[in-house]
């Protein structure tokens, strides 16, 4: 019988040895895993996290194993390349940071044993992920284990699957379950024998055969998302004589679905609307080396926001968290990380990478589609060998699995005529108007004239959001990383997505914070924070309540700015979430009356004097906060930048005329305006061709988007481009920029 010994005790592990060690080191700090090497630098920016080749070192005495015919190392996660050797012996090299693999280890076993694992996130030009905006943090920071099978035994080796695969085919009331397993070493007169149990363990259906049975379920009883994940569990047992050699499981969901041009998502023939978001899979203090509490945590964070659908990027994820999202009804979007970049050395990776995900993923209900790349039009997207590399994946996709669709994360300055947007078999697009440029009213519209463009191509927002720390303000305005800004954005998203049921799904960025050691904005380097939720879990932030209101079905209610309290204004403005239809506000007891609101969005105008307690009700529920008068603009509100020569703060404005803390857009429409940009203003703007922002290359598209970044906003993300402005050139352009009048008809 198959037994799984865990391997994750007492590593030793160093960045400083050059050679695989002929003995175990006593010199090597000791770890247990999971553990990254950049849990501390990849999350404090300065984009100068270590990344290159580390080694952990293990010892085991083979009499500690339990007995079995063949041994197999399991690596569920090593990033991004690893080498196994055992007792001197190479044994494997596997490219692909996010995926298990396994290594038969049975024939060097010995009764004394030295593993050693060489683990290398080095930049190279061969596996992906290598242009992003996050950190690709290193390590074994997943489970380890040692898994001990009979010579016969369900297959172990093929791109990292379980062994098994389950399609069911629903007919009616009724179910189809084609089982099909795969065996290593199998022999004449060896049986299979299939049975299908129910959620309480009861046998619903059985077989006996070889390979591949088809078993039916009577009243099969569907998985119905959020409402209802009901899972069956297939379970094949190798038996020889009468002996069982093998035993797999998989659980598995009988459900059907379709995305419609015009409906958006239809489950089990329902409409299901899909709205939710994005996960990445690291937290603050962790890294990417996370336990299970933690996967557990970001579930009910994201159930209690109502989510129905998360995007999880820009890898595979751990199967943990597919389990979770299978038995919590989350539709899923499953996507390799290919991202980004386009190397056409990297071909192979991107094949590799998907056959392990379909084939480690095959059977979890959650997951309702294959995304094939992110944002990899970055330089362009004509290039015939990104082309065809895109059609490989798809048709691969297709070849592999017949029952899901393909799809693709565009980035936003991609034209919708692209070619490569006709590939896949769903589309959607990574839009941040509102945030990079533009303004928050361009997003429904964009994909509305997509839609009226491709009446018959599934559209989708695969990403769009803000970023906000614990900054605050009453006057929020784009680009201010304010806590209510980010509010202010979310609500504007949520009423012209939701209210547009043809796209068939729409994904937050992000869920929570995460690591991106590049990024140096916001006043707190080395994270991207656009997450509802801050990296460390402990925080949600206003618009994480703006989802719930519209989102889930547990009453509750919501008074916003609880982390802005000091104001100057006489009379300040005061917002509350709830799903409940009427709001009722009180300020020191005293009530300012009841409001309905359709939109879930409850706004009051509260005098603001002394101190003042709220206290927001809504039927049976309420929530609590406080306001403070003060007569000076209180600064730890106030956006700091980290390492900033001019905080936006700092600038000299006049009124009716520009600033530094103008946008390049409105200030290029005037003719001095531009007079100025010839010169001076010049050296501030990237030229077609050049790398900006985390990997972007500039085209028109990107040229567009700039327009909507103040002046100030992209003289402090240059530096990437090898242009460092001082302190005296920004004061001398803000200068010139204070004697140019604003157009008249521009609303300042």
């Amino acid at each position: 019988m198959r037994n799984i010994v865990n391997f994750n005790t007492k590593w030793a592990f160093t960045k400083m040895a050059t050679e695989i060690p002929s003995e175990m080191p006593v010199l090597w700090d000791f770890v247990n895993l999971p553990h990254t090497w950049n849990a501390i630098d990849g999350q404090d920016g300065g984009n100068d996290y270590y990344r290159g080749t580390c080694y952990y070192a293990k010892t085991l005495d083979k009499m500690d194993l339990p007995e079995a015919e063949r041994y197999y190392l399991e690596i569920n996660g090593a990033n991004s390349s690893a080498d196994v050797y055992l007792n001197g012996h190479k044994l494997a090299h596997h490219d692909g940071g996010y995926s298990t693999w396994r290594v038969d280890i049975t024939d060097t076993l010995e009764r004394d044993n030295l593993f050693v694992i060489a683990v290398d996130n080095s930049a190279n030009q061969t596996v992906y992920p290598q242009v992003a905006d996050f950190t690709f943090y290193g390590g074994l920071y997943r489970n380890v284990n040692i898994i001990c099978v009979s010579n016969s035994h369900f297959d172990l080796e093929y791109y990292g699957g379980p062994g098994i695969a389950v399609t069911p085919d629903i007919r009616g009331g009724d179910a189809d379950i084609r089982i099909k397993t795969y065996v290593t070493n199998g022999k004449l007169g060896q049986k299979i024998k299939y049975t299908v149990l129910d959620a309480e363990g009861n046998t619903v259906a059985s077989a006996e055969g070889d390979d591949e049975a088809t078993l039916e379920i009577k009243n099969v009883h569907l998985w119905h998302g959020r409402k209802d994940p009901y899972l069956y569990t297939a379970v094949a047992e190798l038996t020889e004589d009468g002996k069982v050699l093998d035993t797999v499981s998989a659980r598995f969901g009988c459900r059907t679905y379709r995305i419609d041009p015009e409906n958006g998502f239809i489950l089990n023939g329902e409409e299901y609307p899909l709205r939710g978001v994005a996960r990445h899979q690291d937290r603050w203090g962790y890294g990417n080396a996370l336990l299970p509490e933690h996967h557990k945590e970001d579930i009910d964070l994201i159930c209690e926001v109502g989510a129905t659908t998360i995007r999880l990027a820009h890898y595979q994820h751990d199967q943990y968290f597919y389990d979770l999202c299978d038995e919590r009804g989350l539709v899923i979007w499953a996507e390799i990380p290919y991202i980004s970049q386009h190397m056409p050395t990297a071909r192979e990776n991107t094949v590799s990478q998907m056959k392990e995900l379909i084939t480690q993923n095959y059977n979890h209900a959650s997951i309702a589609v294959w995304g094939l790349s992110n944002e990899i039009s970055m330089k362009g997207d004509e290039d015939p060998d990104l082309l065809e590399n895109h059609r490989i994946l798809n048709d691969l996709c297709h070849e592999m699995d017949t029952t899901r669709p393909t799809t693709i994360a565009v980035v936003s300055p991609c034209s919708m005529d692209s070619p490569y947007i006709q590939i896949p078999d769903l589309v959607s697009y990574n839009h941040y108007f509102g945030w990079y440029g533009g303004d928050t009213t361009m997003n429904g519209p964009w994909f509305d004239k997509f839609h009226e463009r491709w009446p018959n191509i599934p559209i989708g927002c695969s990403e769009y959001g803000c970023e906000a720390l614990n900054w605050h303000t009453s006057k929020p305005v784009q680009g201010d990383y304010t806590e209510e800004y980010q509010a202010y954005y979310h609500e504007e998203l949520i009423k012209q997505f939701f209210s547009r049921k043809y796209m068939w799904a729409t994904h937050v960025w992000n869920m929570f914070d995460f690591g991106a050691d590049a990024r140096s904005e916001g006043g707190e380097n080395g994270q991207n924070h656009k997450g509802l939720v801050t990296m460390d879990r402990k925080y949600k932030k206003d618009s994480f309540y703006a989802y719930k209101a519209w989102l889930s079905d547990d009453p509750f209610v919501h008074l916003c700015g609880k982390r802005y309290v000091d104001r100057v204004e006489d009379v300040t403005r005061v917002t509350v979430y709830s799903n409940l239809p009427e709001v009722e506000l009180f300020a020191n007891g005293v009530s300012l009356g009841k409001k309905t609101a359709p939109d879930h969005f409850f706004y009051f105008d509260v005098p603001n004097t002394g101190e003042t307690q709220l206290l927001a009700v809504a039927g049976e529920f309420k929530d609590e906060s406080k306001l403070r008068k003060v007569e000076v603009f209180n600064e730890a509100y106030r956006l700091k930048e980290k390492n900033a020569i001019l905080n936006w703060f700092d600038i000299t404005e006049v009124e009716g005329h520009f600033s530094l803390n103008d946008k390049i857009g409105e200030i290029l429409s005037t003719i001095q305006g531009k007079m100025l940009f010839m010169g001076m203003f010049a050296k501030l703007m990237p030229k077609k061709g050049d790398s900006v922002m985390g990997g972007f290359e500039m085209n028109d598209g990107m040229m567009q988007m700039l327009g909507g970044f103040t002046v100030l906003r992209l003289s402090g993300m240059i530096g990437t481009m090898g242009i460092n402005l001082t302190k005296e050139d920004l004061i001398a352009l803000n200068a010139k920029l204070n004697k140019i009048k604003k157009p008249k008809n521009k609303n300042n």
